[in-house]
């Protein structure tokens, strides 16, 4: 997590990878079912109605043109949809499980709520910190000796940290919902592999590069073990940033070289499938940290390496579409944006990112921590005004209750109703009701909405030679799906 972020921009539309010639399969008066989720402040914070199922209308015959047109156009296809989520950080997994605020049954109801797909939202994207972040309740990695020891062999390498509350957590979110995905990204390398045998910043020796690519196949061999293989996982956590939590610096040279020097060949030497994704920062970060590794073909080739890894925290989206262009096959992941108390409107915040990271490219959308207590903690450094899809009461006059945040009823429009092998679709956008459309794998259709406006906007979606209706209410996300 970085300081609080810029603007974002809103990304440039992006272009079409493929058209297909074969009609749309239709059904004459398609039924549609709709869900809404409405705010009543002006920060998009108070929840009048989340992710409340509404009485479905019917498509007519014929098409035309409204207030507000949306062209559903399913033979325009763009990218794969791989998931939605969030984190279990060290804070929201021990304020889940071990902390004593929740008791067990409450504990699997909010599981149920955030990964189960039929009575949940069905997360479907989990990116956990290898090692402490700043959202954690101390600094530590999985090979930690004291001050001016070394472990070059790795002998005390353990994963015990996690055993106790992130590991059985993201065990029972995959249980929950098995097309669940793994990511994995790490702050700090251990103390003692850095020039300043500090958590925070200090730059990887290159005498311990091998040793630190090792470290990471441990760490992914020790998931795999229980159970949880781990799909990607990034080099580093928004390299250079920030003093005052755990972090490590790096250029993007050094990156690209650790990248096709160790961790790759590393990879290949366990036989273990896990991606790599560069950058896992901002989008005005590419030049200086992810050109290196994606210009170098041997890297952007190599069957380990998985795309590009974007946070939406600095710089403009539509530098999504530009790296797509130059480089098609690579893919884009939108791995961390969080929510917070610097936001302006949170629930428009969440509608626009939705549609701007995956109208630019992007197969995942993704949150930060999943949890975080009454306080915005407990907090390791770095970031005490985070929010996340839950807050849990922990030792206040609430504590053992679970409030549902907004954030948690924006994902839902995406993850309940997009399906992990969706691909978006064609729709056209606009500023006053921002949109995204998706194809489900069972040819289900999708259309994610936002009405900005303080007012009711009457909304026509076309889809192929039919049409539906329908009054939108003011500051109210939307997904309609047929």
């Amino acid at each position: 997590m970085s300081r609080p972020p810029l603007l974002s921009l809103l990304g440039a539309a992006a272009l079409v990878v493929s058209t297909l010639a074969v009609p749309a399969a239709q059904a004459a008066n398609e039924p549609v079912n709709i869900w809404l989720t409405t705010t009543s402040d002006s920060g998009g914070r108070a929840v009048t109605r989340g992710l409340q199922k509404q009485a479905p209308i019917g498509f007519s015959a014929g098409t035309g043109t409204g207030q507000q047109t949306i062209t559903v156009d399913d033979n325009t296809t763009y990218q794969q949809f791989e998931g939605g989520g969030a984190s279990f950080t060290d804070t929201a997994a021990w304020l889940m499980n071990s902390s004593g605020a929740l008791s067990p049954s409450t504990r699997d109801s909010v599981m149920q709520k955030l990964f189960d797909p039929a009575s949940g939202i069905g997360l479907s994207f989990v990116r956990n910190p290898i090692g402490a972040s700043d959202l954690a309740r101390s600094s530590y990695t999985f090979d930690d000796v004291p001050s001016g020891q070394t472990d070059a062999t790795l002998a005390h390498f353990s994963i015990a940290h996690d055993q106790a509350d992130v590991l059985p957590l993201t065990q029972q979110a995959r249980r929950l919902n098995p097309q669940l995905k793994l990511m994995a990204s790490p702050w700090s390398a251990p103390p003692w592999m850095k020039d300043n045998d500090s958590y925070n910043l200090g730059w990887v020796q290159s005498r311990y590069y091998n040793a630190y690519a090792q470290y990471f196949v441990k760490y992914l061999q020790a998931y795999k073990n229980a159970g949880v293989p781990v799909d990607y996982v990034s080099v580093q956590n928004e390299p250079t940033c920030c003093d005052g939590y755990p972090s490590t610096n790096w250029n993007g040279s050094g990156l690209a070289y650790f990248t096709k020097n160790d961790l790759l060949p590393a990879l290949h030497g366990a036989g273990l499938a896990t991606k790599v994704l560069a950058l896992d920062w901002n989008w005005d970060q590419y030049q200086s940290f992810a050109a290196p590794s994606l210009d170098d073909a041997a890297i952007r080739t190599d069957p380990n390496f998985g795309g590009l890894a974007w946070h939406g925290y600095g710089g403009d989206v539509g530098q999504q579409s530009t790296v797509h262009d130059r480089y098609p096959a690579v893919n884009a992941y939108s791995t961390e944006h969080s929510g917070g108390t610097w936001i302006g409107n949170q629930q428009a915040e969440d509608m626009d990112n939705i549609v701007d990271y995956t109208r630019n490219w992007s197969r995942t959308v993704t949150k930060w921590s999943l949890a975080v207590d009454q306080n915005m903690g407990p907090h390791n450094g770095g970031c005490g005004t985070c929010t996340g899809f839950v807050t849990v009461h922990n030792g206040d006059s609430r504590s053992g209750q679970v409030d549902y945040t907004v954030e948690y009823y924006t994902m839902g429009h995406l993850t309940k109703f997009v399906k992990p092998g969706a691909v978006r679709i064609g729709s056209n956008d606009n500023s006053t009701v921002r949109n995204v459309a998706w194809k489900n794998p069972d040819g289900s259709k999708a259309l994610i909405a936002y009405n900005s406006s303080t007012g009711t906007q009457n909304v026509r979606v076309n889809w192929g030679g039919q049409s539906f209706t329908y009054p939108l209410p003011g500051h109210t996300s939307a997904t309609f799906t047929w």
